[in-house]
């Protein structure tokens, strides 16, 4: 009896094991439609239907999937080698450049193998729990849940096979016990854990050490976008007006001295000087010319027409939605200077986010950077007080007027 039981389970549990594992593996791959939905719904649909970017019905029959995948990782990088399709996207879809996506090349041709999949379906017979490939984002159908199913019955797997697992050593007990038989010897393998358990738990702990590290630096970069630096839809020189021409920032970004913003500058900024500037030393006459087109300027009969353009700026430096950072702040009251936060602009042809904007790199400079008090009437009665606290000639920094307080900058 003992051994034909024993034999059942075996084979009985032998099959789950190998379940659970095809099942884990299936999990493994990525799923292309979860990362679509993620990433990529914001600004296109499988369909005809253009949103931002254009429809993406049988792209993978317009493209090759290595374009494809070249593209999706960094189309700006695309468009900069002279890739001429890359360029024609670009050019066709108002210049808007689409942003750098962090994934693997595997989880990109997932991702093609869903906008595939979901152009082969026909439009009325989408099934129940896949998305309509002419919807509008964020319309996906709510009833695919594929990946919480497959979790649930790895888990169940997973529980089934203890409970026969201790079911199976207790049957074998019994029968030991009716038979007279003696207990089964210990394996070498237990043996050997037995006697090393110190061993097992330090390397278990390094290893959780070492991952926990690991992790820690991998997650830290998340959502860092130091060296940012897209393509404008006008090709502004920052070296030549504030380096060469000397103009001040607050000229054109405003805002920076009297609100929360700074401010894109509107072109009628740029008119101030670019009614009579029709000429420029870099780009010629076709960037200012961009300008013209956008407030509707005509240059011959010297009028506005009326026809105006919007210039679609693409946004570089931008904080979280639960920090506040307030521009007039730093700029009016603490007398900080632009190139701080945004590094030396003055040399920048092509504008790019020069610091990593992180929370650690805020508190460094709150714990670095000296407040400006004397003469500045924002500060005369604190002053006053903190030269009391800390002594006459005391460096009186940032956070020691309270900028290291949490709701300071998260409330």
């Amino acid at each position: 009896m003992s051994r034909y039981v024993s034999r059942y389970l075996t084979i009985t549990l032998f099959a789950l094991f190998l379940n659970v594992i095809s099942l884990s593996q299936v999990a493994a791959q990525p799923d292309g439609g979860a990362i679509f939905k993620a990433n990529c719904t914001s600004c296109h649909v499988v369909g005809d239907n253009k949103v931002v970017g254009p429809g993406l019905k049988n792209v993978h029959q317009r493209r090759s999937e290595e374009w494809l995948v070249k593209w999706i990782k960094n189309s700006s990088a695309l468009i900069k080698s002279g890739d001429a399709d890359a360029v024609k996207v670009f050019e066709e879809n108002n210049k808007i450049a689409m942003p750098a996506f962090n994934l693997s090349d595997d989880e990109i041709k997932s991702v093609i193998a869903y906008i595939k999949t979901e152009s082969e379906k026909a439009p009325a017979a989408a099934a129940p729990g896949t998305a309509d490939p002419n919807a509008a984002p964020g319309e996906e159908n709510q009833e695919d849940g594929s990946p919480t199913v497959l979790l649930l019955v790895t888990l169940g797997l997973v529980a089934l096979y203890f409970i026969l697992n201790s079911a199976k050593k207790g049957l074998e007990r019994v029968v030991r016990q009716r038979e007279g038989l003696p207990e089964p010897p210990i394996y070498k393998g237990k043996a050997w854990v037995r006697e090393h358990k110190k061993l097992i738990v330090v390397i278990i702990l390094f290893l959780a050490v070492v991952g926990s590290v690991k992790g820690w630096y991998a997650l830290s970069g998340v959502g860092i976008q130091e060296g940012y630096q897209p393509d404008q839809p006008i090709k502004f020189s920052h070296a030549l007006h504030v380096g060469q021409n000397k103009i001040d920032c607050r000229y054109c970004h405003s805002g920076a001295e009297k609100s929360k913003n700074a401010n894109i500058p509107s072109p009628m900024v740029c008119m101030n000087c670019h009614k009579y500037v029709q000429e420029g030393p870099k780009y010629g006459t076709e960037e200012i010319a961009k300008i013209y087109k956008a407030v509707g300027w005509d240059k011959d009969k010297q009028t506005y027409t009326g026809k105006t353009k919007p210039i679609q700026w693409v946004r570089i430096h931008n904080l979280p939605d639960l920090a506040y950072f307030n521009h007039a702040q730093h700029v009016k009251v603490g007398k900080v200077e632009c190139q701080t936060c945004h590094g030396e602009v003055e040399k920048m042809e092509e504008m790019k986010q020069a610091s990593p904007l992180t929370m650690g790199w805020c508190i460094n400079c709150h714990r670095e950077t000296e407040v400006k008090m004397e003469g500045n009437g924002y500060y005369n009665e604190l002053h006053e007080k903190l030269k009391k606290q800390y002594g006459p000639d005391a460096k009186l920094t940032v956070d020691k007027i309270g900028g290291l307080e949490c709701a300071r900058c998260h409330y």
